[in-house]
């Protein structure tokens, strides 16, 4: 990351877990565990770029796409252009691993994409979709003032954040912490004090 833009992948974990958030993007750690795993491979389809259409719908895969005045940029899985008398809409969907969960950080990443895309495009997106690769559905996801606020303030915390340069410290949560793919990195059970990974390392090489 860097002030001038943040990546969008980043509000994902920002609002999964503000540490991981941190010790990925500020602390540069990552270790890949099964879920992590499973996610890279569902989306090779969709990492390299390309064109291509079907009926009245064009996808491009691997859309770079950003937003100046928001500061954030990324990469979009897949955007449909939807083509009717008004011209071409953009659709975006985004591919996770796993199925629906009950936080709205999936949703929101797929939110700030949308709002790069009518930014980009000058085209307003009413709706997208997250596809699931555990349930091989889709769920359609409304653009609406509430998503479009949540998204918004999920920025800025981002921003504050970045600007912080601190780590959070760790607040263990079965559930979370055990799907986390840095567990061993954040000892969220053992380092509710210490607010970074490197301070840690460093207080393990001098006992």
């Amino acid at each position: 990351m860097d002030a001038e833009s943040l990546p969008i992948s980043a509000l994902q974990h920002f609002l999964y877990c503000p540490r991981q958030c941190a010790l990925i993007h500020l602390e540069q750690q990552w270790s890949e565990n099964f879920f992590t795993a499973e996610g890279r491979l569902l989306h090779e389809r969709v990492d390299e770029p390309a064109h291509t259409r079907r009926g009245n719908i064009r996808y491009v895969t691997a859309l770079e796409i950003s937003h100046p005045q928001l500061g954030i940029h990324g990469v979009a899985d897949v955007v449909e252009f939807h083509r009717s008398h008004e011209g071409e809409r953009p659709y975006p969907v985004e591919y996770k691993r796993g199925k629906p969960k009950a936080h709205r950080a999936d949703e929101v990443q797929l939110c700030a994409q949308a709002i790069c895309l009518e930014a980009m495009f000058s085209q307003p997106i009413h709706e997208g979709a997250l596809f699931y690769g555990r349930t091989r559905r889709r769920k359609t996801v409304a653009m609406d003032a509430e998503l479009r606020s949540l998204t918004v303030a999920a920025i800025n915390g981002l921003k504050s954040l970045w600007h912080s340069q601190r780590t959070p410290p760790a607040t263990y949560d079965r559930k979370r912490c055990s799907a986390c793919s840095l567990l061993d990195v954040c000892q969220p059970q053992w380092l509710g004090r210490t607010t970074s990974v490197r301070s840690w390392l460093q207080n393990q090489l001098v006992q």
